[in-house]
C-alpha cells in the first residue's frame, strides 16, 4: 500500500442459482508521515443476474463514484485502485486508448463486452482529475484488506438487489450442451438456429444473440454459441439464416425465414 495516496481495494463476485452479483469497496488512506487517516469499508447492494466480471468493473466504477464524497479527496493527488481482476487491469487501457476510439468495438470489430459500464469507469476517471492507477492483488492471497473486500462481495451478492446492470431476455435451451464462445465456425453456412438470448447492445447499436444450433445434419448440431446482428430476433424461434466468415467477428448476414421444425443442413 503507498502512503500519501488514496488505497482503494475493490472485489466483485457472483454467485448462481439465481444469478446475482455483490461489490465491496474499502478506502484507505495514509498519510507521507504513515498515519492512517481514514479507513473505511462501504456497505453496497447485491445486482441481480451481474456476472463475476460486471461485479469487478462495477466496483471500481462505484469506489470512484464515492470517493468524490471522502473528507480526504482534496488532500490527494493520485488514487491508486487495488483488485484481483486480471479483467479489469489487462483491460482499462484498451477502453482508454482504443475501445473508445472504434466504437466500443475490438480491433476485430467485435462488440466489447460490458461497453456501457467500460464508458462509465472512463469518465469518472476523467471527473476524478486526479491520475488513477489499477494494481493486480492476487486473490485470497494474505492482503488483509484484499481478504476483507472478498468476505463483504459475498456478503452483498446475499442482501436485497439492485435492478440488473442491462436487461437480458433469457429463455431455457434445448441442448444440453453448455456455451461455448468460438464452437461454430463462421464459414458463410446456411443454417437454422434457435435464439436463446437476446440483449440490445447500446452503444454498438447491434443485438447480441446467444442460440443453439438446430440443423440436425450440421457438425455443430446443438452447439451453444454466442453471434450479433442488427435484426429483431425473437427468443424461442428458430430461424434460417447466414453466417459471415470471420471467427473473430461473429455475425448474422441474412435471416431468410422463421421455421417451425429444425432443418437439415451439412455445414
Amino acid at each position: 500500500m503507498i502512503e500519501g495516496v488514496l488505497n482503494i481495494y475493490t472485489d466483485g463476485s457472483s454467485l448462481s442459482h439465481p444469478r446475482r452479483g455483490g461489490m465491496a469497496i474499502r478506502y484507505i488512506y495514509n498519510s507521507l508521515t504513515g498515519d492512517v487517516e481514514l479507513s473505511k469499508d462501504l456497505e453496497l447492494k447485491g445486482v441481480k443476474g451481474a456476472t463475476n466480471n460486471q461485479m469487478e468493473l462495477q466496483a471500481c466504477i462505484e469506489s470512484l463514484n464515492e470517493s468524490l464524497n471522502l473528507s480526504v479527496y482534496n488532500q490527494v493527488n493520485r488514487i491508486v485502485i487495488y483488485t484481483d481482476s486480471m479483467y479489469v487491469v489487462d483491460n482499462v487501457n484498451n477502453a482508454i486508448y482504443n475501445w473508445s476510439k472504434r466504437n466500443w468495438c475490438n480491433k476485430f470489430g467485435k462488440p466489447v463486452a460490458n461497453a456501457l459500464q467500460w464508458r462509465e469507469l472512463i469518465k469518472l476517471m476523467q471527473k476524478t482529475r486526479k491520475r488513477v492507477d489499477f494494481k493486480w492483488v492476487k486473490g485470497h492471497s494474505k492482503d488483509e484488506h484484499n481478504k476483507g473486500v472478498d468476505k463483504l462481495a459475498r456478503q452483498s451478492a446475499k442482501k436485497p438487489l439492485n435492478e440488473p446492470l442491462s436487461y437480458i431476455e433469457v429463455r431455457r435451451k434445448k441442448s444440453s450442451k453448455k456455451i461455448e464462445p468460438g464452437s461454430v465456425k463462421m464459414q458463410g453456412q446456411k443454417i437454422a438456429i434457435r435464439i436463446i438470448t437476446s440483449e440490445w447492445q447500446r452503444l454498438q447499436k447491434l443485438w447480441k444473440y446467444k442460440y443453439e444450433v438446430e440443423s440436425k445434419g450440421s457438425r455443430y448440431y446443438q452447439n451453444v454459441d454466442i453471434i450479433f446482428c442488427e435484426l429483431v430476433l425473437r427468443t424461442t424461434h428458430t430461424y434460417l439464416v447466414t453466417f459471415n466468415k470471420n471467427q473473430n467477428n461473429p455475425r448474422i448476414l441474412n435471416v431468410f425465414s422463421e421455421i417451425d421444425q429444425p432443418l437439415t443442413n451439412r455445414n
